[in-house]
C-alpha cells in the first residue's frame, strides 16, 4: 500500500512540475510590429506575391543552395511618399524540431539591412543573438556562407544554419524575381 501511495505522490509531483515548467515558445513581434520595425511608423506597406515558375525556382534553389518550401513567396514593399524604402520577407522554418520565424529586411538595392527574430520556439539557449545576425548585413549572396567568413556559434549550429538558409533564400528570390524587374 505504501508503494502505491509513493507512486501516486511521484506521479502528482511529476504532473505539477510539468505544468509549472514554462514552454519555450516565444513570439517577439506581430506582423504589424514587424513592418513598423522594417520600414518605420509612417510607411505604406504593400504585399508583393511572387510565384516562381520552374526556371525561376531552379535558379533560386541554385543560388540559395536550399530547396524551395513553397511555390509562393511574399515580400513586403515599404514606401514613404512613393519613395521605395526597401523590402521585407518573413521566413518560417524548422530549426531542430520546432519553428523559427525571421524577418529579413533588404535595402532598395537588395542588400540585407536587418534581420529580426519574430518567433523562436526552440529552447532560448539555441537562439542566435542579434549581434550574430549583424555579420550577415550588407554581405552579398555568394558570401553568405560559413566557409566565406560567417562565424558559427557553438551550441547553436542548427539555428545559425537555419537562419543562414533563410537569408540566402530571400536574397536569391530578390535576385531572380525582383532585382531586374524593379528597374523596369
Amino acid at each position: 500500500m505504501k508503494v502505491i501511495r509513493k507512486g501516486v505522490w511521484c506521479l502528482l509531483l511529476l504532473m505539477l512540475v510539468a505544468v509549472a515548467t514554462p514552454g519555450f515558445a516565444k513570439i517577439f513581434y506581430s506582423k504589424n510590429e514587424a513592418m513598423e520595425l522594417a520600414f518605420g511608423k509612417n510607411a505604406q506597406v504593400e504585399q508583393l506575391s511572387l510565384f516562381p515558375d520552374e526556371q525561376e525556382a531552379a535558379k533560386i534553389e541554385q543560388l540559395s543552395r536550399s530547396k524551395l518550401e513553397s511555390g509562393l513567396y511574399t515580400f513586403y514593399v515599404g514606401k514613404e511618399q512613393d519613395k521605395l524604402l526597401g523590402y521585407a520577407a518573413i521566413e518560417t522554418g524548422t530549426v531542430r524540431t520546432k519553428p523559427e520565424t525571421l524577418m529579413i529586411v533588404l535595402t532598395p538595392d537588395g542588400a540585407v539591412s536587418n534581420i529580426v527574430t519574430l518567433a523562436f520556439h526552440e529552447p532560448p539557449e539555441y537562439q542566435p543573438p542579434e549581434r550574430w545576425h549583424e555579420q550577415l548585413k550588407n554581405r552579398p549572396l555568394p558570401e553568405q556562407d560559413f566557409n566565406k567568413g560567417v562565424q558559427g556559434i557553438s551550441g547553436a549550429t542548427l539555428s545559425t544554419r537555419a537562419a543562414l538558409d533563410k537569408v540566402r533564400r530571400v536574397l536569391a528570390v530578390y535576385e531572380v524575381m525582383i532585382k531586374d524587374k524593379s528597374k523596369d
